[in-house]
């Protein structure tokens, strides 16, 4: 498995060469083994993904962070606290500190939902696009038919070049596949930023995605009519123009108009166009494969598919989040299944080496993607910080959740990861990561135009749950 993710990746960083895959779900199969497979599987994917309604925080909304240079004593006293006393009840001592700095309670998340452009969808069926002089736009043929039924999107094939007819008819056929899905799939650069991407075909690959996301026509239709459409996150953070154009590079470049901001729900994949720009874009054709199999043991069925792949190929398990074990209905829980907290986990030494690392960035500016050692966004920080404790981490927050057993907030301890729900087109998707460091308090990066800080620890309606890294484990997620 292992030697197929370094396939993958080696296929990623070729030219415009194949990349990405799909999407988290909440539930996690055959237990501690295929946990590490599937976090290792997210981990070849990329990044993020995100999408939805006007700009709700990356992070969890606090004013009045503790100032760094305040703060040197505060921190002194936390390390040294770290394996020598419970941390005490931490839900209660964050109400205190944000009582004192005058904090509230991280609003309700906002309703799911998709951001497009004034008017919905502005490229009528059969009509040419509007747009700024030199945006690429190609007419819809046809009003998109209602989407089909929903498929979850299990495991990610994908390859150097183009998958035969006779490949993918062989996958389909294997018991246990309900559907697959061929797509495009490369690494390009969309905005200045290089970011995973599909082509698609609209009307046969929207039942795969998020389902606020697959329940836009007016998205589809805008996609269908050669626009863009990219990840809520990248598209608030990036300052993408929705209805604007924006520079898409490939193999070739384009000016394309942003059709809207709607999450793929496939970890790591942050835009979608259709077939025809994606053939513009000089990206491989069919190269990929998105399959669902909600019924099969991933396991075999990945070693089953391997064997079908032409050189290069490899499969990638795609479950991405597990429902908390107490309460198997929840949705989006950070934390696996099969271990505890009494599993291997981080030591006292290793813990202070983590905690001093990311304290030691108070005050570094967030930035989009940034890991280090100047500038970070959240899963940066934790996967920066953890190096230097000589931990390995998975790059995305997502992946991050994965590292370890759920922890009660009753039982938080100095280093635990804080994960968050940040995203209200994908209120499921893990997609902002904090670190306790105890007495109520986390350090983070939080947002654009904001910096590392230490704010009281957030367990308001964002809160998806803590976890305590095992760190064999997490080099294993991280692949």
């Amino acid at each position: 498995m292992r030697d197929g993710l370094r396939r993958v990746h080696a296929v990623m960083r070729a030219g415009v060469a194949p990349a990405v895959g799909p999407r988290s779900r909440n539930r996690l199969r055959d237990s501690l083994p295929m946990a590490a497979a599937i976090g290792a599987a997210v981990a070849v994917t990329v990044a993020v993904t995100a999408t939805s309604t006007s700009a709700p925080p990356r992070a969890p909304g606090h004013r009045n962070p503790v100032a760094a240079s305040g703060a040197a004593h505060l921190y002194a006293s936390l390390l040294s606290a770290v394996g020598t006393r419970s941390a005490g009840s931490a839900v209660a001592q964050a109400a205190a500190d944000r009582a004192q700095l005058g904090e509230s309670e991280a609003v309700a998340a906002q309703q799911a939902g998709v951001i497009m452009p004034a008017g919905g969808v502005r490229v009528p069926a059969g009509a040419a696009s509007a747009g700024p002089a030199g945006a690429t736009s190609a007419p819809a043929a046809q009003q998109l038919p209602p989407v089909g039924p929903p498929q979850e999107a299990d495991l990610f094939v994908v390859a150097p070049q183009a998958l035969s007819p006779a490949t993918v008819q062989a996958i389909g056929a294997l018991s246990g596949i309900a559907a697959v899905n061929q797509v495009d799939a490369a690494r390009i650069e969309v905005g200045g930023s290089q970011v995973a991407t599909l082509g698609v075909d609209p009307v046969t690959f929207r039942q795969f995605a998020a389902t606020p996301t697959a329940s836009s026509t007016a998205l589809w239709q805008n996609v269908a009519a050669g626009e863009v459409a990219v990840s809520y996150l990248m598209g608030q953070q990036e300052s993408l123009p929705l209805g604007g154009q924006v520079t898409v590079t490939g193999a070739t470049m384009e000016n394309l108009l942003v059709g809207g901001f709607g999450t793929v729900g496939i970890t790591g994949v942050d835009a979608v166009v259709s077939e025809t720009v994606a053939r513009s874009l000089g990206m491989p054709v069919g190269n990929a494969l998105v399959v669902s199999a909600p019924h099969a043991r991933l396991s075999m069925l990945v070693s089953s598919i391997q064997k079908l792949l032409p050189a290069g190929g490899s499969v990638a398990p795609l479950v991405g989040q597990a429902a908390l074990t107490e309460s198997p209905a929840a949705a989006g829980l950070a934390g696996v299944t099969g271990i505890t907290a009494s599993s291997d986990t981080l030591t006292v030494a290793e813990t202070k080496a983590f905690l001093a690392g990311a304290l030691s960035r108070v005050g570094d500016p967030y930035v989009w993607g940034g890991s280090g050692p100047t500038v970070f966004d959240c899963s940066g920080l934790v996967q920066w910080s953890m190096r230097q404790a000589g931990v390995v981490m998975p790059r995305v927050a997502a992946q991050q959740a994965l590292t370890g057993p759920l922890i009660p907030t009753a039982e938080l301890q100095p280093g635990d990861l804080l994960f968050y729900h940040t995203d209200p087109t994908a209120p499921d998707y893990i997609s902002h990561v904090a670190i306790y460091v105890g007495g109520g308090l986390m350090v983070q990066a939080p947002e654009p135009g904001k910096n590392v800080e230490v704010v009281p620890a957030d367990f308001g309606s964002g809160f998806a749950g803590a976890v305590r890294v095992n760190p064999q484990l997490a080099a294993t997620v991280a692949g």
